[in-house]
Order: C-alpha cells, then structure tokens, then sequence
C-alpha cells in the first residue's frame, strides 16, 4: 500500500487507519459499491477523512471549527479529493441538524468522546447515523496510559489522582475532560445497539519512548509500528494505552 493510500504512517495513527481500511473494504464487499458513504464526526482538518476519499469513498467531515473546515478544504483540493470531500460545521449532540440520518456506510467517531457532555448520546447519535450493519469506528482517549505517563514523570500524585477521578483528569492543568477504559467505552458501544468487533490499544508504547531514540536509530521507527500493531489486539496492553479503539457494526 502507498503513501498516498493512507494517512502517514505514524505512530498516532497507523494502526487504526489499517484497522479501518479493512473495516472500509469488508464493506465495499458486503454492499456491492465501490464508493462507500463515510461519516467523520470531529473530523477536523482531514487527517482520515482525506485518506478515506483518496479510496474512492464520498466523505462527509462533521466539526464544530471554522478554521478546520477552512483546512479541511484546502487539504482536500491540494490531494485532488475536493469532489467526494465536504465540510459542514456542527457537533455530535447536534449531528442531525447537519447530516441524514441512518446515511452512512461507516462513521468515524475519533477525538469526540473526551469533550463531550453526555457520551452515551454522542455514541448514539453516531450510531444511528449508520445505515444497517455499518461500521462504527471509536477513538477516545486511555485512562491507563494517562496514569502510567504522569507516574513514569515524577508526578505521583497526579497519577493517582487521575486514577480515582472519574472523569479520569489529573488536575486542573490536564487539557483532556474525560478519558476512559476499554470496559466502558466498550459498554457505551453495546449500549447503542452495535454489535463489538474489536478493540484496540493504540500508542501503548510510543508516548513512552523518547523521541530521539525512534528519530535517530536506524530501523527503530519502522520496529516500533511493528510492535504497536502486535500489541494492539492484546487485551494486557490495552489498559496501558494512550488511546482506546473499537471498531462495531451496527445490528442489522
């Protein structure tokens, strides 16, 4: 697969977009269509949204910013994708007053989860965005590999408290609202009627290592994705990772 068929393969993104591109063609298989309708809930700038049209799909990008749109639209005219790209500004509470419901072959729901009031509706929404066995594809971030981050830095405390705050915060300073654990974003999920296909730790190792060490040893980059990717099926390490990732479908 080239480059230019994926986002770059990073260590922020290259297991799940492997993850959802197979999500994506076992959809193209089980509709018969080659171009699938994809729904990206706080999609921003198109860090997904402009791979996934790139594969011949129409890409619908859903996000409260102006300016992310505004580069949104620039990315996508520059990777020649504008015509099966678009951008419409709103959230995932009021995601019906922008897009169909029940339009969408797969919807993106990644980054969302953290910064909004009401979860479960912001799972249901996403979900009944989905036509019938449509794939919904969840990233959130990781209460453990907050814990283990702020413990492995000297700061105890803050450790401890993100581990007893519900919300799973740190302190006033954290910049993330909510983080979670792979039970309860899985139970948010099966709450709204989609049947679990996966999860997936996602940079269990990489916001640990120093950045040096990947940039300036040869091979260590590309080794590094290589354990990610081993990893991030073991239920072991999802409690360690700095993002959490469930793919579903929604019940036929």
């Amino acid at each position: 697969m080239t480059d230019q068929l994926r986002p770059r393969a990073s260590l922020r993104t290259a297991v799940v977009w492997e993850v959802l591109k197979d999500a994506l063609d076992r959809r193209v298989k089980a509709t018969g269509r080659d171009a699938l309708d994809v729904l990206d809930t706080g999609g921003g700038t198109g860090n997904f949204a402009v791979p996934v049209a790139r594969l011949g799909h129409r890409v619908t990008v859903v996000d409260p910013s102006p300016n992310a749109l505004f580069a949104l639209e620039r990315r996508a005219a520059e990777a020649g994708v504008a015509d099966r790209v678009s951008g419409v500004q709103g959230d995932i509470h009021g995601l019906f007053e922008v897009v169909e419901r029940g339009g969408y072959d797969a919807v993106l729901c990644h980054g969302v989860l953290e910064y909004v009031d009401d979860p479960a509706e912001g799972v249901r929404n996403a979900v009944a965005a989905l036509r019938p066995s449509g794939a919904l594809s969840l990233l959130a971030a990781g209460l453990g590999g907050a814990v283990l981050a702020r413990a492995l830095a000297g700061h105890f405390t803050e450790a401890r408290q993100a581990l007893d705050d519900p919300a799973g915060r740190w302190g006033e300073g954290d910049p993330v609202p909510h983080r979670y654990t792979a039970e309860q974003l899985v139970e948010l999920v099966a709450g709204a009627d989609v049947e679990v296909g996966a999860v997936h730790g996602v940079r269990v190792f990489a916001d640990l290592v120093p950045g040096v060490l990947v940039d300036t040893e040869p091979g260590a980059m590309d080794a590094l994705l290589k354990l990610e990717a081993a990893v991030a099926e073991l239920p072991a390490f999802h409690a360690v990772a700095t993002q959490l990732h469930v793919l579903g479908a929604k019940r036929a």
